[in-house]
């Protein structure tokens, strides 16, 4: 093996250390949740929305992100929270999901945390909410939590909506 193989193969892993157990926190209403920043290929301000006809509500449409169209939700109505004017604080936080590009209408992103795997559990059984169905995990920061977004659960289609 070369030297240039064995400094490749350093460099990917602090890549891969880089990003583990981080997660972008960002809020709906006064709950803040989060999602792996892995996952995340960048934050944009909201931009002009195509409607598509015959898609779910909260499937806002679609845009252009530099010639590339991708899907827009808005999470908080996925969440079957109130609807809210978007305001300059609202953007788009652009995710990367299988072989899908999607972006996440949210009321504003709060900050890029650290979570180790330590902090992380398993949400109570108790169905306390109808939106805790998405909910993945949740961490534990300080005296607070922060849910964690479960996108296969978040980005699949309901018929029982």
């Amino acid at each position: 093996m070369s030297m240039d193989n064995d400094l490749d193969v350093v460099d990917d892993l602090l890549a891969e250390d880089t990003v583990k157990d981080k997660y972008l926190t960002f809020i709906i209403e006064e709950e803040e949740y989060g999602i792996e920043i892995s996952q995340i290929v960048e934050i944009i301000s909201i931009s002009d929305i195509t409607r598509v006809p015959e898609v779910e509500s909260y499937v806002k449409g679609i845009i252009n992100l530099r010639g590339s169209v991708i899907p827009v939700i808005d999470v908080r109505e996925r969440f079957r929270k109130a609807p809210k004017e978007y305001d300059s604080l609202t953007c788009i936080v652009v995710i990367e999901y299988g072989e899908y590009t999607i972006g996440l209408i949210v009321d504003r992103v709060s900050e890029v945390m650290y979570i180790p795997e330590s902090q992380i559990s398993t949400p109570p059984k108790a169905k306390l909410s109808f939106h805790n169905r998405f909910i993945k995990n949740i961490g534990k920061v300080g005296q607070g939590v922060k849910l964690l977004l479960d996108l296969d659960k978040f980005l699949q289609q309901d018929n029982a909506m």
